[in-house]
Order: structure tokens, then C-alpha cells, then sequence
């Protein structure tokens, strides 16, 4: 992001040379003759640092200052002040102006002083995105040994190179998020933020707030300015898991940002530059919502310059084992058991069951039959009876469920195990509770 400048200064001369040094110091700059011009530049731009001269005509920096401090409080300032006015300099430090020059000062002297608020001013930035990633494994991997997932491999890392935007399609649990990683930490972003958010999960308001932040005051309980996460992936990545059920309003908002690269603040008036890649998912059918109303049909082909679909677990089987071998070595530690893999039986458990919940289910079903084995090796014993429901076998023409029939009938038997509570039933088939309803009212 470009470190965004806003000079106040009524000396003719002295505002030219600070504008020009600036500039060939790679900054962008905008420079203003009287405090008024600035306070209008300054509500109707997002600027980083404002330099503003103590005398001026309309507002004087003192004024400028308590204007900036009170609706920017992220806006640093530099306070430029004659020899006889170090009084006025002491009072602009303590209403919070971040530095301040004394007339004639020297260009060189200045230069310094941005280059050091603009080094702080991005290292904020970074800390922020790092708290952000906390917990985050950067150094991502995946099991991909079918045909299907090899080829999807094939496509990532041939557009490793792209700034395109990327729509993941496929079930839930199929590991849209993993892949997700991957293309980010193999591209030329990798060294920039990737954040991540669940569209499913918050309301409309609180989404808003996520992904755009907020303005102090900009409803109750806003007490201070909040960037979002729009604004921290600033030349990194956005995944936006389970884009479909995203509120209309908010589909409108993030169209803005992909077309212009700017957006608003809850609450707020002035736009904010990013240069943000956005890779989005969904486990629904993006094409019925959009015949329905419920998603932009040019938002889709925004986010949509690249579709990959991946497939359920059940049609790329060659996957099964060596995932399911992962999952054993990355639970076994917290276990404090010595297990060595699994019995033929129950790899051939696993190999014909159709996994309504995929690659998370998967995981699931190892680490709870990593809690119950009490041997040297996983059984079927071990893992859980409900899986026989969906062993696939030779059946008549006649009986053959379909698969969403299936998996209602799983859900329903997950919900029953833990007395109707559908938080925790979603939580161990591994889904949202959105999904969890919606295979509930399928008949």
C-alpha cells in the first residue's frame, strides 16, 4: 500500500519542495495552501500522514490536529512551527501529533522523520496481520495421490504467477481452505498476508464489521475505529469461505473493492485504497442462487476468473489411505499411545465408506478411534458402528439410496447420538450449522 501524504502549508515555496522531495522519495503526496482545503482533503481521502504548518489561514495546525485526532486517529501528524512558537509545538505533542520541525528546517531532516513514521506505520500494519495469522501453519502441505487432485495441483501451481481470483467449488470438507493455502503461500503474494473468514458463521452486521471494519461511533458499542480484514490483507490474500451466504448488501460492498480497489468503513465517509487477491468457496450451487436472487450474477464472474471444483473423498478413493495414515501420525503424539497404523479390516472400513463429510470427517473418525484402540493397531472396533450405514456394497436396482438420502440419514443419527443438540452435531460431522440445517429440510 502507498504511503498517502496530505502537506498543509500557506508558504508557496516551502509547500513545492516538500511536495517534490517527497514524491521522489516514492510517497504519494498532496498538497494544500490552507488548513480548510486539508480538513476537506482529509474527509473525503484516507491519508497516512498529514504534515501541516502551526500559522495557516482557515485552520491553524492546532485546530487541524484536534480535527484529525478527533475523526482519523490512525493519521499521524508532523507539526511544522516557527522558532518563536515552541509552546504551540509542545501543545500539538500532547494532543497527540506524532513529530514536529522548527522553521527553516532542512529537507533531509524531514525526509527522515516520514521515512520513520512510514517504517512504523507499516510495521503496525504487519503486526496486526500477523496476530491475524496466529496459529496459522504457513508451511501447508496435502495428500494427493488420485488422478483427480494431482491434476488440481497441476492447475495451482501453473497459476502461481496469476493475480487472478479464484472460486473453489465442492462439498463441504473436501479442503477448500487447504488449497486455498497453498495457492496463496505458492504465489508471488506468499510473503503477504493471508487472511481468512467464514461467511456462514457471523450475522450480517457482524460480517460487515469483519471484513470492512468500523468507524468510531459508527454504531453502539463502537468506542474506537477497527480495521477489518479487507484492509489488513492489503496486498495479500482474502479467502472468503462459504461466499454464497453472504447478504446481498455485502456482495454489493465487496464487488466495489474487486472493480476499484477501495471501500468504506462501517460508518465511515472516506474511501480506502487495497490491492487485495481474493480466493472465495462454496459447497453450494452458485448458479441456482443466482437464478433465485440470492447472489450477484456479477459477482460470481468477478471472483469466478478461475473455477476448480474438488471432488467428494468418496470418488478419489486412492486418497483414502495415505490421508488417513496423516491424520494417525498428527494425533498420535497428543495420544500418548505407541500405535502403528491400522488393520487391513479397518483400512477396508475406511476404503468402502462414502464419507458425507469428506477429508474433515475423515480426520474426525481417526482421532476418536485414536482415544478408543487400546492396542498396538486401529481395529474396526475402533471406529465408529454408524460408518456400516454407509458401507458400500452390492445392493438390488430396487434399494439403492440416493446419497442425500444418506446423508440425512447420518445426520440424523448424529443428532439423535448427542440428544439433539445441533451445535455439537455439526461440530463432529465437521459442518456449519447452516449446513447442518439445510440437510435437515431436504426431503
Amino acid at each position: 500500500m502507498a504511503f498517502n501524504i496530505l502537506i498543509a502549508e500557506d508558504e508557496e515555496i516551502t509547500l513545492k519542495h516538500l511536495v517534490s522531495v517527497l514524491k521522489t522519495e516514492g510517497y504519494a503526496v498532496t498538497g494544500v495552501s490552507n488548513g480548510l482545503d486539508a480538513l476537506n482533503r482529509l474527509e473525503k481521502g484516507s491519508y497516512d500522514l498529514l504534515i501541516a504548518d502551526i500559522k495557516m489561514p482557515g485552520l491553524t495546525g492546532i485546530e487541524l490536529l484536534d480535527q484529525v485526532r478527533e475523526k482519523t486517529p490512525e493519521t499521524e501528524v508532523v507539526i511544522i512551527t516557527g522558532f518563536g512558537s515552541i509552546g504551540s509545538a509542545v501543545e500539538a505533542m500532547k494532543k497527540g501529533a506524532s513529530e514536529y520541525v522548527t522553521k527553516p528546517f532542512d529537507l533531509d531532516e524531514m525526509v527522515l522523520k516520514v521515512r520513520k513514521l512510514s517504517d512504523r506505520k507499516g510495521l503496525v500494519r504487519e503486526n496486526i496481520a500477523l496476530k491475524t495469522y496466529l496459529g496459522m501453519d504457513k508451511k501447508v502441505s496435502i495428500i494427493a495421490r488420485s488422478d483427480s487432485m494431482q491434476k488440481i495441483l497441476e492447475v495451482i501451481e501453473g497459476i502461481k504467477d496469476s493475480e487472478s481470483n479464484i472460486f473453489f467449488t465442492g462439498e463441504t470438507g473436501v479442503g477448500k481452505s487447504l488449497l486455498a493455502r497453498i495457492v496463496h503461500f505458492t504465489s508471488r503474494r506468499q510473503a503477504r498476508p493471508f487472511l481468512a473468514i467464514n461467511c456462514a458463521t457471523l450475522t450480517e452486521e457482524l460480517l460487515a464489521s469483519e471484513l470492512f471494519g468500523h468507524e468510531r461511533g459508527a454504531f453502539t458499542g463502537a468506542v474506537r475505529t477497527k480495521q477489518g480484514l479487507v484492509e489488513i490483507a492489503d496486498t495479500g490474500t482474502l479467502f472468503l469461505d462459504e461466499i454464497a451466504e453472504m447478504a446481498p448488501n455485502l456482495q454489493a460492498k465487496l464487488l466495489k473493492v474487486i472493480e476499484e480497489g477501495e471501500f468504506f468503513r462501517v460508518g465511515g465517509t472516506r474511501p480506502i485504497h487495497v490491492d487485495v487477491r481474493f480466493i472465495a468457496a462454496t459447497n453450494q450451487d452458485v448458479r441456482d442462487r443466482i437464478s433465485d436472487g440470492r447472489f450477484r450474477e456479477d459477482l460470481y464472474y468477478r471472483l469466478n476468473v478461475m473455477e476448480i471444483f474438488i471432488p467428494p473423498l468418496r470418488d478419489r478413493r486412492d486418497d483414502i489411505e495415505p490421508l488417513a495414515s496423516y491424520f494417525l501420525r498428527k494425533h498420535l503424539p497428543k495420544s500418548n499411545k505407541k500405535i502403528e497404523g491400522f488393520t487391513r479390516e479397518a483400512m477396508d472400513f475406511l476404503m468402502h465408506y462414502s464419507f458425507p463429510g469428506n477429508v474433515r470427517e475423515l480426520e474426525n473418525i481417526v482421532e476418536r478411534a485414536l482415544m478408543l484402540e487400546k492396542g498396538p493397531t486401529i481395529t474396526p472396533d475402533s471406529l465408529p458402528q454408524s460408518m456400516k450405514l454407509f458401507q458400500i456394497e452390492t445392493l438390488e436396482p430396487g434399494k439403492v439410496k440416493s446419497l442425500d438420502a444418506m446423508n440425512r440419514d447420518y445426520v440424523l443419527k448424529v443428532l439423535d447420538l448427542f440428544g439433539g443438540n445441533r451445535s455439537k452435531a455439526a461440530e463432529v460431522l465437521g459442518i456449519s450449522r447452516t449446513s447442518l440445517w439445510r440437510i435437515l429440510k431436504e426431503e
